[in-house]
Parts: C-alpha cells; sequence; structure tokens
C-alpha cells in the first residue's frame, strides 16, 4: 500500500470532548477509577493467600522457595504497581478526554524486516489477556455496545472500536500487563497474578459499566438508547412474553441504590441470583410483596417487622433526621455500661421496640407517624441478617453474641448507604464479614479466647465513634486483620508441626514395615526358640528400621544386617558337624554386629547387652547339643521398643487389609476422599456439640487422614476406610462449601430462599 494511498488522519481524532461534556464525562473517570483501585486492592489482598497453597502444594523444594520469594517481592513491589497501574489507566482516560486516542495503523505498513518470533512466555501472557478479555466482551455484551455508542457521541461521532474504548475489557487488562511488565516475575508467577486480576477486576466490571451507562443516560447522552443484538429482528406487535429473571437487569443510580427492576414476586427463581444487585432487588421485591399482603410479623428467624411495632392507621411518616436521631440515641444507650450488655446476645425484636420507642419519643405525633416503607424494608432486612447471624451454626456461641451488638450502627449504615447489601467490599461488610470468618476458624477455647477480647474492642469503637465517616470500618479492618494474621501466622505454624511430625512417624512407619518384611522372610517356616525369635521380631527389627532411615534399604548396612539375622536364625537351628564349625568360625564376628546393631537403638545398657549375648550364645548351644528344653528356658526380658512412642496413637504396624467386605457407597467415598484437598472440613458428631476439624494431612503409607482443629492441634487420625465408613453411617460430613463464604454472602442468600417460600405460601419448615 502506498503512502498516497493512506488516508490522512481523522481531525476528529486530534479534537478535546466537548466541553459540555467535559464535567460529565470527568465524572466518569472519577467513577471508574475508584471502581478499579477498589477491584485492584482485592487482587493483592488474595496473592500472599494463593501464593501460600502453591507453596504448600509445590512439586520440589525449589519451587516451594520460588512462591515464597514472590511473597516477599509482591508485598515489597505492591505499592509501585498499584500506582502505575492507575497512572497507566488515569493517562488512557485522559487521552480520551483530550482527543488523544491512538489511531489503528494499517497491517500493510508493518516493517517485515523488523518482526520477530513472539517469545513463549510473551505468548502465553497474550493468550491470558485475550482470554478474560473475550470473557468480559461476551458477558457484558449489552454493556459495552451502550457504553461504546455513547461514548463514540462524545467523540464528536467517531465510533471507538472495541480495542480503544478507555473503560473497556481491553485497556484494563492491558494496564495490568503493562504493570507487570515492570516487574521481575517469571511466568509462572504472573500466570497466577493474571489468574486473580481476572477472578477479582474482570470478572467485577459489569456494575462498572452499568453505573457508566446510567451516570452518561442520566446526563443526557443517548438516553433512549435500546440494545438490539445483531440480527435481531424488531418486535412484533403482538405482546411479548415475561421475560426471565436472567434477561433482566439492575441498575445503580448515583446514591448506590439498585433501582428494582420490573419484575414481580412470582417472577423470582427459588435459589438466589449470584449477582448482588440482582439479589438486593430480588429480596426488595420479595418484601414489597409481603408488605402488600399485609405480612408483618414471621420474618426471616420468627422474628417481627419493624411495621409490628408502630400505629397501623398513622398518616404522615418519619423523616429521614427523626429517623437517624433516633438511631444515634439508640446508639448512645447501647454503649451506655456496654462491657456488660456485651455479655448477653442483642434480641433483633428487643432493638426494634426500643427503636420504635426513640422514634415515638422524638415525634410531635407519635400515633399518628410511621417509617416510610423503603426504610422499614431497610430495618427489617438489617434485622434479618442479625437475626441470621445469632442462629450460624459456624459461629461459637461467644462470637454471635459479640457481633449482634453491630446492629444498631449497621442500621444507620444501611440506612446512609444502601451499597451495603450489592458492593462486596463495602468497607462495614468487610468488617463484620472479617469478624465473622476469623470466629469460625478461631473462636474456640483456649488462647485464642483472645480473639473475642479483640472482637469486643473492634465493637466497642463502631458503637462508640461511628457517626456516618465510613473510613472507622476501613480502619478498624486494618487493626483487626493484622491481628487475625499474626493469629493465622501461629496457627499454621502448629500445623505445619503437626504436619511435619506426620510425616516423620509416616517414614517411621514405612521403614519399619520394610523390616518386619525382612525379618518374616528370615523366620519363615522355622520353629526358632522363643529368645531367638522375640529378638528378631523386636530388638533387631528395631535395629534393621533405624539402618533404613539412616543408610536406606539398598544400602550395604542394610544387606550386612540382614544377614546377620539370617545368621541369628540359621545358628539356632540343628547344625551337622560343618555347621557347628562354620558357626564357631564365625561366632565372635555375629555377636559383634549385633552388639553394634543394638548400641544404635538406645534402649540397651552395656550390661543388658552382655547378658543377651550370653544368652543367645547358650541357645545356639543348648539346640547344637540337641537339648532344646535348655534353649525353651532362656527368656530374656527385652527392653520396650523406643519406636513405639514415636510412633504414637497410630500404632506399631501398618493396618492390613482385613478381607472385609466393603459397601458400595463405601467405595465410592473412598474415592471422592482421594481426590479432596488439604484444608476441607470435616464435621465430627462424635462429640456433643459436633466439631468442625479441618484435614490437613493424608499419609500415603498408612492411608490415614491427619484432622486439626481451629488451632492447628493435630486431633485425630483416621484410616480412609474408617473414615468412609463413619460418613456412610452419617457421624462425619463434609461442611458444605456455602457455609465457608462470607458472611453477608450467607445470610442474603439464606433470607431470600425464606422470603421467596413465604411469598409462594410454603412454611418455612419447607426450607
Amino acid at each position: 500500500m502506498s503512502n498516497k494511498d493512506t488516508p490522512p488522519p481523522s481531525p476528529i481524532a486530534s479534537r478535546v470532548i466537548q466541553p459540555r461534556f467535559g464535567e460529565l464525562v470527568q465524572a466518569c473517570r472519577q467513577l471508574a477509577m475508584n471502581h478499579l483501585a477498589e477491584l485492584l486492592g482485592n487482587v493483592f489482598a488474595q496473592v500472599d493467600d494463593a501464593l501460600f497453597e502453591c507453596a504448600e502444594k509445590a512439586e520440589n523444594n525449589q519451587v516451594q522457595a520460588l512462591f515464597f520469594d514472590a511473597m516477599r517481592e509482591v508485598r515489597r513491589e505492591r505499592p509501585n504497581l498499584e500506582r502505575f497501574y492507575h497512572q497507566r489507566i488515569a493517562q488512557g482516560l485522559s487521552d480520551f478526554l483530550e482527543g488523544k486516542l491512538p489511531l489503528t495503523e494499517p497491517l500493510e505498513e508493518l516493517d517485515m524486516d523488523q518482526l520477530t518470533l513472539v517469545g513463549n512466555d510473551e505468548y502465553e501472557e497474550t493468550l491470558l489477556v485475550t482470554n478474560m478479555v473475550n470473557q468480559v466482551r461476551a458477558h457484558c455484551a449489552q454493556q459495552l455496545f451502550a457504553l461504546d455508542q455513547r461514548l463514540a457521541l462524545l467523540n464528536n461521532g467517531s465510533k471507538l472500536g472495541e480495542d480503544r474504548n478507555p473503560f473497556g475489557p481491553q485497556a484494563i487488562a492491558q494496564a495490568f500487563r503493562d504493570t507487570l511488565a515492570r516487574s521481575v516475575f517469571p511466568l509462572r508467577i504472573k500466570t497466577i497474578l493474571y489468574v486473580l486480576f481476572d477472578q477479582q477486576v474482570m470478572q467485577h466490571l459489569q456494575p462498572l459499566y452499568e453505573q457508566l451507562n446510567k451516570r452518561l443516560a442520566d446526563g443526557g447522552v443517548l438516553p433512549n438508547l435500546k440494545y438490539r443484538p445483531q440480527g435481531q429482528r424488531p418486535a412484533s406487535s403482538h405482546t411479548p412474553r415475561p421475560a426471565k429473571i436472567a434477561e433482566k437487569s439492575t441498575t445503580m443510580p448515583d446514591d448506590g441504590a439498585p433501582v428494582l427492576p420490573p419484575y414481580s414476586a412470582s417472577d423470582l427463581p427459588d435459589m438466589p441470583p449470584g449477582d448482588r444487585n440482582a439479589l438486593f432487588g430480588g429480596l426488595a421485591v420479595l418484601l414489597a410483596e409481603r408488605r402488600r399482603r399485609g405480612d408483618k410479623a414471621t420474618l426471616f428467624g420468627n422474628t417481627q417487622s419493624i411495621v409490628s411495632f408502630g400505629p397501623t392507621t398513622a398518616t404522615t411518616t418519619y423523616s429521614a433526621n427523626e429517623l437517624l436521631e433516633a438511631l444515634n440515641r439508640l446508639q448512645r444507650e447501647s454503649a451506655h455500661e456496654l462491657a456488660q450488655r456485651l455479655r448477653q446476645p442483642q434480641p433483633v425484636d428487643a432493638l426494634k421496640a426500643d427503636l420504635q420507642r426513640h422514634l415515638e419519643a422524638g415525634s410531635a405525633q407519635p400515633k399518628n407517624t410511621r417509617l416510610t416503607d423503603q426504610e422499614a424494608d431497610v430495618i427489617d432486612l438489617v434485622g434479618m441478617v442479625f437475626d441470621f447471624i445469632l442462629d450460624d451454626e459456624n459461629l461459637p456461641d461467644s462470637c454471635k453474641t459479640t457481633l449482634s451488638h453491630l446492629h444498631t450502627p449497621f442500621l444507620k449504615v444501611a440506612l446512609l448507604d444502601k451499597q451495603l447489601f450489592t458492593q462486596h467490599h463495602h468497607p462495614a461488610r468487610k468488617l463484620l464479614n472479617a469478624m465473622a470468618q476469623a470466629g469460625v476458624l478461631y473462636g474456640g477455647e483456649g488462647e485464642e479466647r483472645a480473639l473475642l477480647a479483640k472482637m469486643h474492642w473492634v465493637v466497642e469503637r463502631v458503637i462508640q465513634d461511628f457517626v456516618g465517616d465510613l473510613s472507622l470500618f476501613d480502619s478498624l479492618l486494618g487493626d483487626f486483620n493484622e491481628y487475625v494474621s499474626n493469629l493465622r501466622q501461629k496457627v499454621e505454624l502448629r500445623e505445619r508441626r503437626a504436619m511435619e511430625a506426620a510425616r516423620g512417624r509416616d517414614r517411621l512407619l514405612a521403614a519399619r514395615e520394610h523390616a518386619l518384611d525382612a525379618i518374616a522372610k528370615v523366620t519363615q517356616d522355622l520353629d526358632l526358640p522363643e529368645l531367638v525369635r522375640n529378638f528378631l521380631e523386636m530388638s533387631w527389627c528395631d535395629a534393621l528400621t533405624f539402618i533404613v532411615l539412616r543408610s536406606g534399604e539398598h544400602s550395604d548396612e542394610w544387606k550386612r544386617a540382614c544377614e546377620v539375622g539370617e545368621q541369628l536364625a540359621w545358628s539356632v537351628m540343628p547344625l551337622d558337624a560343618a555347621g557347628r564349625d562354620h558357626l564357631q568360625a564365625i561366632r565372635l564376628a555375629l555377636l559383634e554386629e549385633l552388639r553394634k546393631g543394638l548400641e544404635v537403638l538406645g534402649g540397651y545398657h552395656e550390661d543388658g547387652i552382655r547378658r543377651l549375648l550370653q544368652d543367645l550364645v547358650a541357645c545356639q548351644h543348648a539346640i547344637q547339643a540337641q537339648q532344646p528344653q535348655i534353649a525353651a528356658q532362656l527368656k530374656q526380658e527385652l527392653p520396650e521398643s523406643p519406636l513405639g512412642a514415636m510412633l504414637g496413637a497410630e500404632g506399631h504396624t501398618l493396618v492390613k487389609p482385613n478381607g472385609e467386605a466393603l459397601s458400595e457407597r463405601v467405595r465410592v467415598l473412598m474415592k471422592e476422599l482421594s481426590h479432596l484437598e488439604f484444608g476441607t472440613w470435616f464435621e465430627f458428631s462424635d462429640t456433643t456439640p459436633a466439631r468442625r476439624l479441618k484435614l490437613s494431612w493424608f499419609s500415603p503409607t498408612t492411608r490415614n487422614y491427619m484432622f486439626v482443629d481451629h488451632t492447628g492441634q493435630r486431633v485425630a487420625v483416621k484410616p480412609i476406610v474408617q473414615l468412609a465408613q463413619e460418613m456412610e453411617a452419617g457421624r462425619v460430613r463434609l461442611v458444605p462449601t456455602e457455609q465457608s463464604a462470607p458472611l453477608m454472602d450467607r445470610a442474603l442468600s439464606a433470607i431470600y430462599r425464606v422470603l421467596q417460600r413465604f411469598t409462594s405460601g410454603r412454611s418455612p419448615a419447607q426450607t
């Protein structure tokens, strides 16, 4: 293609955004920067856990060291990486505002002499970026179509194209790739960072695009734009069928509160929507339906609606200031003698009654004033969340009691900022989730009781200091997470020590099993005197075990020790004249080898070894003199095996299959257990209350599973067959994965299911 065929740059591309749109686009720019900053922070918050998990599963020490080094390097470089990423995003948005978007270069102008083969690492990174970008484009097709059209209008009518949209997935992912290009991380570490970026950023872009579109539409940029997929026919004149819930969207206005989607309770699915905006919208629809039916009682947890505590014929409503002031008085009341209050849970119904009392106390017409429907719904929803907390089987009672006293300040948060229900990274929501998760993991007895004192301190700070500034929750979350991090390190250290001890026992047990097999071959089909048989099966077996551990089963030392065992067994068999002469010739060397083997055990004193060897020689003489009755009288009390204490509760030998017929269900469970990951939680009902233990290690030698408690202490060891049989009998079960989800997510999903069943006419017992 010649230069004269190349079209000149469009003058539109160099013109800035029209002044009348400047403030609007700046607002979109700030919205995007804030959203991406939050999401990127989530990426780096997950890095330590992801790399630590990879390190635990590393195939060798060198790879494990790579992951641990990367953990330190990421922590050190995080400020620089975040700063550079934000600069790249900000630069792209600034270029768009100033009309400096780059033009796409024609492929024909590439200098073929300068092309080089793409490196393997670069190719892998390109694939990772391309895949995550394509997934966002497919998932957010409607929102991106609308955003492209609106940005084209802002760009003086010039279409941007998918790769030049400054808010698009390509720009967001490329900025992260450019950020990693400044680092020295190997591809293996970069791949983990890309996966986290995909999970924490790319998969959470839809709310951003929805908010950007709404902001632009509200600002007059194509407010009536309709999305029509390519090839879609115009709608026919007949009335369309009601759309499915998955095909409807919930948009976010400027205050962050979702606008309710245009569907009724009968449209809602039984299962809660996965999208948090849709979930909150569905909850609002269900609450509105209950209000329309006149239901005032039996909410989630069998508590009453706040409407039940007020007048039924009121004609006026409380102002927002009146409600806030009533909550402030209630919060000050809670702060009084708080240490005493924290000993007992805060009942939801009692708090609603107290709130109504404060509302009436500050009202000029207490008998003719009620809450607005929206405020009543928020109060009921927060109440149901705290009812869920008080009923949560995951949490220890002490933690439930402590968290229940956050009810009043969280009511204030929810009424001030509805994003508490829709934004996973809302500071108050994050703090509540973090405290609940810590309570589940570490809220037991013993030294971890200090966690409860820390939770008390956090609750006291919230009740005494929260006046509307959400930054308080961020500050407290940072302090609490630092405390939990130190606690987690202690627990992990304890668990690693338990695992190391288990691995040591496993190696010892495997070595002993190898020694037992060797002794069994020596003594097979031989009628040995009791003294010699006991010596071989106990003392000499222990000696062989230590030799395997020290030198290995292929060493000359092992081979010689096995020969010594064979010679000893041979020496107490009736021999002919030639055999007796040979025994006489090797006896001193044989006794010296036996002495050396016994000395390494540490359980024999020198006098004990001398007496034992004398008895063995006497036994040899008695057998060769054809006096077996004398040999039978020789009995030496052998020292207790030093391996017994080292092997612990697993016993001294491997559990051999006993030929017991296993049910098909047990066989299936054994297969499933063999694929479980470490860190999986089980519930054992052999105690009251049932205890939850974590699968920490599996022995390939014994096929035993080791479980630790929330403190990292080893608590139970279960052979795989026994574990499967107990699961079949219902005495052991896997903790459902949804129970490991954040508290607020579990609470809102459970509330949705209960309200949906109430609304559909089923009783709570059917949930």
